[in-house]
């Protein structure tokens, strides 16, 4: 099956410019030229340069183009790296490994800039390398008021369309070739995950994924619904949230076409979805009621094909299932594998957007 293709260009972030995100994109474009044809790099001119010559090695170092207009990069030539600099800079990139609010200003740009971009219809959607949160929030305001990216999308697809931030409400999915999983809660302390799971925001979850994931396998996803507790509460013994919130949401989401299961045994739904050896799990997703339930099962699975993609936007915005890492950056050694995935994954759902008229 061929590659999906964009009549849009498809833009990159280059994340926290301190990490590997600069890195692993220029392997991208190194090593996956078919799926990068028609992408560029929102970023920084000088970083993504430092990235070419990092992962060069002793071979030849990819050269960087800089962009006027983001369309310019659908007749890129094959491995290059086309970069649109957010704003001309003379400085130098900023130190490896270091958290700095200069670093964490630079990446929030980056995803407002193409985000914005894609909400005009300008480009097909968004792929973000890597942030830090902590520089995030070392760069203030406005930055400084979100935890990462999800939320700061959030909040800008709110303001685009003249809504709260209640009022746009997304999801984050995990998935990889074995297992999708889906989040009631993000990131927040384990205390108020609890506290979130309430009816609205399982039934919200629920419906999100549905209408999410119907046009990507063409027919309702089975949707496997984790419980809160242990052996999904004994019949309330150790709980009684799957009886009085869990249960009544399936059963309001069912009313609205959508396939979800009674709430589960959380020890072993994932291992039920799980599809292997050629054989397809018994859910197509996992709707997991906190952070750690849904991300510790999928990531076990490996992160370098793992995509992080963020459900209920206006607009197509994929991620690599991994973080900054400090300690790698500057090494050449970093994976790009998850960041290649992440690129195919926002190429299909770009077309599924647009046949779908959205």
């Amino acid at each position: 099956m061929s590659e999906p293709r964009m009549h849009l260009p498809l833009a990159i972030t280059q994340g926290d410019p301190a990490g590997i995100g600069p890195e692993i994109i220029v392997k991208a474009f190194r090593d996956a030229p078919q799926e990068t044809r028609g992408c560029f790099v929102v970023g920084d001119v000088a970083t993504l340069r430092r990235a070419a010559h990092c992962v060069a090695g002793e071979g030849v170092v990819l050269p960087v183009l800089v962009l006027s207009h983001a369309e310019e990069a659908l007749s890129c030539p094959p491995r290059c790296v086309p970069v649109l600099p957010v704003e001309a800079s003379s400085l130098p990139p900023e130190p490896f490994g270091q958290l700095s609010a200069r670093a964490g200003r630079m990446a929030g740009d980056a995803v407002v800039w193409a985000a914005n971009a894609a909400l005009r219809g300008e480009v097909a959607g968004l792929v973000t390398a890597p942030l830090n949160k902590a520089a995030l929030a070392l760069a203030g305001a406005p930055y400084a008021a979100y935890p990462g990216h999800t939320e700061l999308l959030q909040a800008l697809a709110a303001k685009h369309q003249g809504l709260s931030v209640d009022q746009c409400p997304v999801r984050m999915m995990l998935a990889n070739d074995e297992l999708r999983v889906v989040l009631v809660s993000i990131h927040v302390s384990l205390r108020d995950a609890l506290a979130a799971v309430t009816l609205n925001n399982v039934l919200q979850s629920l419906l999100i994924t549905h209408h999410a994931l119907l046009p990507i396998l063409g027919r309702a996803p089975r949707i496997g619904v984790a419980a809160l507790n242990p052996h999904a509460g004994e019949g309330g013994l150790f709980g009684t949230e799957e009886q009085t919130i869990i249960a009544p949401a399936v059963a309001a989401a069912r009313l609205q076409g959508v396939n979800a299961s009674d709430p589960q045994a959380p020890d072993t739904i994932f291992m039920r979805a799980r599809a292997q050896a050629g054989r397809d799990g018994e859910f197509d997703v996992v709707l997991a009621m906190y952070h750690d339930q849904g991300l510790i099962p999928v990531k076990y699975l490996g992160v370098d094909k793992g995509v992080n993609v963020t459900l209920g936007l206006p607009l197509v915005r994929t991620s690599p299932d991994h973080g900054t890492a400090f300690d790698l950056a500057g090494t050449g050694l970093a994976d790009a594998s998850s960041l290649i995935e992440a690129v195919r994954m926002a190429q299909l759902l770009g077309c599924l957007r647009l046949e779908s008229g959205g």
